[in-house]
C-alpha cells in the first residue's frame, strides 16, 4: 500500500474511533432515510383504529398472489366463504387473493353469477326484511366513510347480495354479514378496478 494511501486509512480510522459508539453507529448503519426504527418485536397483523382503540386484523387476510390451480377463466371471481377469502384468477396457475367477511348462520348461500353493476360509494337501501329484523335503520343512508357498503360495491347478479367495502375492518374474517361479501375498502377499491361488468362470480 502507498505511504499516502496508510495515512489516509489511519487519519479516517482515528476519526471514526474518536466518535461515540452510537453516533458511530448512527451515521454508518442508521436506517435509510424516511424510515424511522420501532421498539420491540414485529408482529405478523394488521394493526386498525376504531374509537381510539388498536384492532390486529391477521395478515392472512392482507391481499396477495397466491397459487391458485384451475381452469376457470382470467378475471372470474371465486368467493370460498368457508376458507374466508376472494380469489381473482390471473391465469398460469395464480389468483389475487382478498380476505372478506361473509354470511352469519341462517344467511348463507351460493351460486354461480355474473357482476352486473359497479358503483363508487355506494348509498344503501336496507333491505324489507333487514328493516323488520333492524326497525331502526333508515329507509336510505346516501354514500361516505360512515356508510355500511363502503368505498365500492360490485352487485351479484339480480340478487340482493354485493362484493362490498366496510366500515368494520376488523369483521373480516367473521360470519357477520346479512349475505353480502364484505371486504377492506383498499382491497374493495383494488378488485373494483380489475373487475369487469359481466366477469363470472362464484360463490362456494
Amino acid at each position: 500500500m502507498p505511504r499516502w494511501m496508510k495515512a489516509a486509512f489511519l487519519a479516517t480510522s482515528f476519526a471514526l474511533v474518536s466518535l461515540s459508539p452510537s453516533l458511530a453507529a448512527s451515521n454508518f448503519f442508521g436506517p435509510p432515510p424516511g424510515i424511522t426504527l420501532v421498539n420491540g418485536s414485529p408482529n405478523n397483523f394488521l394493526q386498525l383504529r376504531s374509537s381510539g382503540k388498536k384492532i390486529r386484523l391477521d395478515a392472512k387476510y392482507m391481499r396477495q398472489v397466491v397459487p391458485y390451480r384451475t381452469e376457470l377463466a382470467v378475471g372470474t371471481v371465486v368467493v370460498n366463504t368457508g376458507e374466508k377469502f376472494l380469489y381473482l384468477v390471473l391465469g398460469k396457475g395464480k389468483a389475487l387473493r382478498y380476505g372478506i367477511g361473509t354470511a352469519k348462520d341462517g344467511f348463507e348461500w351460493s351460486g354461480t353469477h355474473k357482476i352486473t353493476r359497479k358503483a363508487e360509494w355506494p348509498g344503501w337501501t336496507p333491505p324489507a326484511e333487514m328493516k323488520k329484523r333492524r326497525p331502526d335503520l333508515p329507509d336510505y343512508m346516501a354514500g361516505g366513510p360512515n356508510n355500511p357498503l363502503g368505498a365500492r360495491a360490485l352487485y351479484i347478479g339480480s340478487t340482493l347480495y354485493r362484493i362490498h367495502g366496510t366500515n368494520e375492518p376488523w369483521t373480516i374474517g367473521g360470519d357477520v354479514s346479512s349475505g353480502c361479501i364484505r371486504m377492506v375498502n383498499d382491497d374493495v377499491v383494488d378488485l373494483y378496478a380489475r373487475v369487469k361488468i359481466g366477469a363470472k362470480v362464484i360463490v362456494l
